[in-house]
């Protein structure tokens, strides 16, 4: 049957990917977001756009009328979580509840804490020890709380690929390749979890499939690429076609910032994530929709690279991608 689905952000990097991987799959997309959306989903005549804000709840109400999925896809600035995480949480619940349908959230890693033990699985106790572990853990309970409402988080690493920018990948480990250098934030020894986005986005519409056997409240894992610093500098090695040398994060300069900018207070925050090895279990999600969908490694990033490259550069980055699939 037809399905339809509401994505609550469709212009952001998860939304954006999210909205072309259900209209890949046949179902009707009803795409929000405040701007025009990019011209990419704007010429899709699956696409549907809802130019309203998402704290409008009458006008997200009405957009969610008759969907049988709504997707979460909606992520305040890093800077701005403490005063809109929760408003918008409240929101894209408000907005599935009002019709029924399936609420979709993508997760991140962030509830585990400081701590965070080398293998992270649903039943991981989770630790608010750091401001966005609380946020992420308070989230997660509303959508649990919520009165009658069906719900999924899909938790992964962190992101990457897709046609907006604002990876590490993009905006620290490739930063400085005409140099000849891969810049890593952590160890490169150990093994950090990453999430390539149009993979990440077709799991989610596999989910969606089995929404008739998602009553209640439901935490799956997205293992993604589990990778160490290494791998991945070889994998940008690839892309590049040049040797390149790791260089760490100047974290001590960002340290005595981070008190006048807000962003790098934000990061300091989060530096645990690349002090402490750690990977997704995914096993719960193999047994509802099987085998994931996984691009090898070089060949991710090397259309991650090119997806964010200037229509001059295309051909230069196809030979790239050509060669990490080799």
């Amino acid at each position: 049957m037809p399905s339809t689905v509401l994505i609550l952000g469709a212009a952001g990097r998860i939304g954006h990917a999210v909205a072309h991987a259900f209209a890949d799959a046949g179902w009707t997309v009803r795409a929000q977001s405040r701007k025009p959306l990019p011209v990419g989903l704007a010429a899709r005549p699956q696409i549907q756009a809802m130019r309203c804000d998402a704290l409008d709840a009458k006008a997200t109400a009405a957009a969610a009328q008759g969907a049988d999925v709504v997707v979460n896809a909606l992520n305040p600035p890093y800077t701005e979580w403490e005063r809109l995480a929760m408003p918008l949480t409240d929101a894209a619940i408000a907005a599935a509840s009002s019709t029924g349908a399936l609420l979709m959230l993508p997760g991140s890693v962030y509830n585990f804490g400081r701590e965070l033990p080398p293998l992270l699985t649903p039943a991981t106790p989770e630790r608010g020890d750091v401001p966005k572990a609380r946020m992420r853990i308070e989230i997660e309970a509303r959508m649990a709380a919520a009165p009658g409402l069906d719900s999924v988080v899909v938790r992964s690493g962190d992101f990457f690929g897709g046609t907006e920018r604002g990876s590490w990948l993009d905006l620290v480990l490739t930063t400085r390749l005409k140099a000849g250098r891969f810049v890593y934030p952590g160890d490169p020894a150990l093994i950090h979890p990453w999430a390539y986005v149009p993979d990440l986005a077709h799991a989610f519409v596999r989910v969606a499939e089995q929404r008739d056997r998602l009553q209640g409240h439901h935490r799956f894992h997205f293992a993604g690429h589990a990778v160490t610093g290494e791998q991945m500098r070889e994998a940008v090695e690839a892309v590049a076609g040049r040797p390149l040398r790791t260089v760490g994060m100047p974290w001590g300069l960002i340290r005595l910032g981070s008190p006048l900018v807000p962003m790098w207070r934000e990061v300091v925050r989060m530096r645990h994530l690349w002090q402490r090895p750690h990977q997704l279990d995914d096993a719960t999600l193999r047994s509802l929709i099987g085998t994931l969908p996984h691009t090898p490694l070089k060949q991710a990033v090397a259309q991650a690279r090119r997806d964010l490259q200037p229509a001059a550069d295309q051909s230069a980055a196809a030979s790239f991608s050509a060669n990490a699939r080799a």
